[in-house]
């Protein structure tokens, strides 16, 4: 939640508060990043809100679309293998945050394929 508050922070900010609230919500999300690849599974809920949020701020804010796509696609790729291990209940939040990271995925790709990027995704199905 301290990395979206301070991406939230980065929208409206301008010049070195714009610069101050980006970098401390890509610190507050490689923190919450790291915790949550240590302690959680990859398709939990938790995990799969922080790698959308995540990408969210590399696409938006940092204008990384790369980035964006390569954190978002490695957090689908394992928490689709990793889907069967849930309760039912819990596997379906994480199929719902998985939707919204193929949709963002289709999106961005489809955006740097029309400015002329390569992006070495796959399959986001």
């Amino acid at each position: 939640m301290k990395g979206d508050y301070y991406r939230y922070l980065a929208e409206f900010k301008i010049a070195g508060g714009r610069r101050e609230a980006s970098e401390k919500a890509l610190v507050a999300y490689r923190a919450a990043s790291q915790t949550a690849e240590a302690k959680l599974t990859p398709a939990s809920p938790v995990v799969l809100g922080l790698a959308l949020n995540f990408s969210v701020f590399y696409y938006e804010i940092l204008h990384s679309p790369e980035k964006a796509c390569q954190i978002a696609q490695t957090a689908f790729d394992k928490a689709k293998a990793d889907l069967s291990t849930l309760p039912k209940d819990v596997s379906k939040d994480s199929t719902l945050i998985l939707q919204l990271l193929r949709d963002n995925l289709s999106l961005w790709t489809a955006d740097l394929e029309g400015i002329g990027h390569n992006t070495p995704l796959t399959s986001m199905r």
